[in-house]
């Protein structure tokens, strides 16, 4: 899904003169406090990716802000794009080698955080710099703008905070002994195709890569997943947020305004009201009108997957407008 707020904008107001300079001066003293102990101050890649709760984030998250950029990765079991997303962050924590460290937030089994940072969708990415939030986005996001996103951060943070980074061990194993290198599974390919395709922007090349993969086995999770996103993705791409939300509210009874309506509020991660709008669709229309809105409300659950309550509840809903 495209994502909310990939940008840097906004960040003048976060790098406060009086924190950049006090962010510098700790940085400073750790270092410092490192060389004179002798050590490197060095990290293993394991140490890139921490999970953290609410009884750790101040000093796993907020003190840790003052020696880099904490990314924070707001996530659920239940959470579809959740699992596409939390992998890539992961990844590209390692592979950055300390310019950021990513902090894992289980949403179910901390709310107060959730509530703290005013999150209303999942998944949501924010950063911690110097003891300060940044939003980053909401909903899932290919990887380039993820990278993109990044670089930004960690630009900003050595720029305007004195936050270098930290010292990782290259020669420390990110997990203990590696494990055995799996085979190859026989979609691997075509599956990897699609995620470059979608990464390039390319989306009806990850429509057809995932179509392929579909073709010899109709009910392979990970491609049906994948073509109801880039599917979703084709649809909004190129769309006017703002006369789409216009339409749609002016004119409450047009099917296919309310349908498009509902591709955008998913994207923006408002799963709730993209079910809702076509619940509501489906409970006062007839026809080729209810159909239609019916299988874009089927689709839109593939893209979010059937094992969130969100999708559950909506089913039921959809139960009672239909019958």
């Amino acid at each position: 899904m495209q994502p909310r707020n990939m940008s840097m904008s906004g960040v003048v107001d976060l790098a406060a003169v009086k924190a950049a300079q006090e962010a510098k001066a700790k940085a400073e003293q750790a270092r410092a406090e490192a060389a004179r102990q002798g050590g490197t101050g060095a990290v293993s890649p394991a140490d890139l990716v921490v999970d953290v709760d609410e009884a750790g984030f101040e000093s796993d998250v907020l003190q840790r802000s003052a020696e880099v950029p904490v990314v924070i990765d707001f996530w659920a079991e239940w959470c579809q794009p959740c699992k596409q997303l939390s992998p890539v962050l992961e990844r590209l924590a390692v592979e950055y080698s300390g310019r950021f460290v990513l902090a894992k937030i289980d949403v179910d089994a901390n709310q107060m955080l959730m509530q703290q940072f005013g999150i209303q969708g999942i998944p949501a990415v924010f950063a911690v710099v110097a003891g300060q939030a940044l939003p980053l986005f909401q909903g899932a996001a290919g990887e380039q703008q993820i990278r993109e996103t990044l670089d930004q951060l960690v630009e900003v943070a050595e720029q305007r905070f004195g936050l270098t980074g930290l010292n990782v061990d290259a020669d420390a194993a990110p997990g203990g002994d590696a494990p055995a290198e799996q085979p190859a599974g026989p979609y691997d390919a075509a599956l990897n195709a699609a995620a470059q395709a979608l990464d390039a922007g390319d989306l009806a090349g990850a429509v057809q890569a995932y179509k392929n993969v579909l073709a010899d086995d109709p009910a392979h999770p990970e491609a049906k997943l994948g073509l109801a996103q880039a599917e979703l993705l084709q649809r909004v791409q190129g769309l006017d947020p703002q006369q789409v939300r216009k339409d749609a509210a002016e004119r409450p009874t047009d099917v296919p305004a309310q349908i498009t309506a509902a591709d955008l509020d998913l994207v923006g991660g408002h799963v709730e009201d993209a079910f809702g709008r076509l619940v509501e669709t489906v409970g006062r229309t007839a026809g080729d009108d209810r159909d239609a809105a019916r299988r874009r409300l089927l689709e839109l659950f593939e893209v979010v997957g059937a094992e969130d309550p969100r999708v559950a509840a909506a089913r039921r809903a959809l139960a009672r407008a239909l019958f």
